[in-house]
């Protein structure tokens, strides 16, 4: 089966997120909470970002015979150096990459913007950028948070960004087996319009969902907000195609099960476009679910919601997991409910006449057949309730899936109205959890104080395994003058704390340029130097996706960098 998306999804705003008919001003009742609870009283100032014709933007570093040699590969109606495309593709959609863009700073742009039709355009591209010596950034949905797209010249004579927009086609579906295979460049949106009419879901919906593609959720081992029932990206995929440098490559088996040696499709799901640019992949596909059922539990603290969901996940029938698992902390909550109405603002009232002054919500979403889900539903809440949780019937979690994808578009708001905001994830086993977060929050919040400034950190579990739980942290204060210098500052802070906890630098936005100087303590010394092994096969002259994932090794002293080191960056 062969079948062609025809829907087009608009270009990112290209200042912040997504479609700009979706963004919303902040409503009153935000910038009063802004205003009196976070003690922000600059929010009554805009701050928008520059015109977009005042964007800076270096020269393109490709003569016409290069550019000549891309067209003939892709069409020269696929190969743009339009200063538009240029700045669409200059970085990801992190805080920094918003305050660079906000600001007018475009100049690390790619040199051109290839848009391949197919597999083997891909691997001509390589293969030239190869002999001209030119770096290649793979780009999806560019909804990295953590510098994964930012295009990387180093060494190299120019950078080029491969955007595989046009790659989105539903190439095989096997109904038996339960499996899809699709082209990397179809996003989330346009996978399940494929998929339902024939009966079936993907269930992987991160809050990048809207913009992000198939090919960037397995580079970046995304997970999904329902990935407790249907499991992360890294769980769904079961085969790949990549183009490297060094020629194609096809990774994971088409057998259920497999002893042939250890897994290469694991070198492949998180490579980040550091070994090659994944072109098309095989997922597991679940049926539709005839029923989602909501739910609510309130607890009298954040340590005790995650003690129920501990419970939940050790004591409860296999299977019986809500597929979406959410625990907001006390701050999270309080935001909830002083934000969300009458109906949420009563039902803090009626938690504060049952003991529950400073509660902790958590959502949950059952999916499945009717009967199904009501029995998990039940056996559930007999675990939690058992737990201290307090019952809110349907109503919250129902408004959160309601506004699930709207936090991008809220965050470019508080930008424009001078907030600094940023959030960042991390995952620990449950002996680790309370400890992870504590740290990490004490961290966040003493960095964003450092400098007189007000601070506020919220937090909430989203992904429950049978071992932990991820922590997702959010956090706000009043923007510096030197933005870039304060994110840098905050970052830094809380990732030396998830290290000194025993916590995963990163549990679902990938390592990017932001981690990669704390992978190490993940995986060790050892680790790196099998990934650069790796990297030497597959892209022995260092081209993929220059300074991401794999830190660059330290040039012996009067020595120039290798040639299959991950260059460093340099500014234009």
């Amino acid at each position: 089966m062969v079948t062609q998306n025809t829907e087009k999804i608009p270009h990112s705003v290209w200042y912040g997120w997504g479609d700009p008919e979706r963004a919303k001003p902040l409503a009153a009742a935000g910038l009063e909470y802004l205003r009196t609870t976070l003690g922000l009283d600059s929010v009554d100032a805009v701050h928008p970002p520059v015109g977009f014709d005042e964007v800076r933007v270096g020269p393109v570093a490709l003569g016409d015979e290069v550019l000549g040699e891309l067209r003939g590969i892709c069409g020269a109606s696929h190969v743009s150096t339009e200063r538009a495309e240029r700045i669409l593709h200059s970085g990801g959609k992190s805080t920094p990459d918003l305050l660079r863009i906000r600001s007018g700073d475009a100049m690390q742009a790619p040199d051109a913007v290839l848009f391949p039709g197919s597999s083997d355009q891909v691997r001509e591209v390589l293969e030239l950028c190869v002999r001209r010596r030119l770096a290649v950034v793979a780009f999806g949905g560019g909804t990295s948070v953590v510098g994964g797209v930012e295009p990387q010249r180093g060494p190299f004579s120019g950078v080029l960004a491969l955007d595989l927009q046009r790659m989105d086609r539903l190439l095989n579906l096997d109904t038996l087996s339960r499996t899809a295979t699709f082209e990397a460049g179809i996003r989330g949106p346009a996978i399940e319009a494929a998929l339902e009419p024939l009966g079936y879901t993907l269930g992987h919906f991160p809050q990048s969902h809207q913009q992000a593609t198939l090919g960037g959720y397995v580079a970046t081992r995304s997970a999904g907000q329902a990935s407790t029932g249907y499991g992360r990206s890294d769980d769904l995929v079961k085969s790949v195609h990549l183009e490297t440098p060094a020629g194609p490559m096809d990774v994971g088996s088409p057998a259920p099960g497999s002893a042939a040696g250890p897994r290469l499709l694991d070198v492949v799901v998180g490579s980040e476009g550091t070994l090659g640019v994944i072109t098309s992949a095989t997922v597991r596909i679940h049926p539709l679910p005839a029923s989602r059922s909501h739910g609510a539990w309130s607890f009298e603290s954040f340590a005790a919601g995650a003690e129920a969901l501990r419970r939940l996940s050790h004591e409860g029938v296999r299977g019986d997991m809500p597929h979406v698992c959410r625990l907001s902390d006390t701050d999270q909550t309080a935001a909830t409910f002083r934000l969300g109405g009458p109906k949420t603002a009563a039902m803090a009232g009626y938690l504060g006449l049952r003991g529950q002054e400073t509660p902790a919500l958590a959502l949950f979403v059952w999916e499945g057949s009717q009967r199904e889900t009501a029995a998990r539903k039940r056996r559930s809440a007999r675990i939690l309730r058992a737990a201290g949780g307090i019952h809110l019937g349907p109503l919250p979690a129902r408004a959160w899936e309601r506004g699930r994808f709207s936090g991008p578009y809220l965050r470019d708001e508080l930008l424009t109205r001078g907030v600094y905001v940023e959030t960042l994830e991390t995952a620990a086993s449950w002996t680790k959890l309370d400890s992870t977060y504590t740290a990490v929050r004490g961290a966040i919040l003493n960095a964003l104080e450092t400098r007189g400034g007000t601070g506020y950190v919220q937090a909430h579990i989203s992904h429950v395994y049978p071992d932990g739980a991820s922590l997702y942290f959010t956090f706000l204060g009043g923007l510096e003058p030197d933005g870039l210098a304060q994110n840098a500052r905050i970052k830094k802070a809380a990732s030396e704390a998830i290290v000194a906890a025993g916590a995963t630098i990163t549990h679902h936005h990938a390592v990017g340029t932001d981690h990669a100087p704390y992978l190490e303590a993940e995986i060790g010394a050892l680790g790196i130097e099998v990934l650069r092994g790796i990297k030497a096969t597959l892209d022995p002259t260092g081209i993929m996706n220059p300074g991401k994932l794999i830190p660059a090794p330290a040039p012996a002293p009067g020595n120039a960098t290798p040639a299959n080191a991950t260059p460093t960056k340099e500014q234009p």
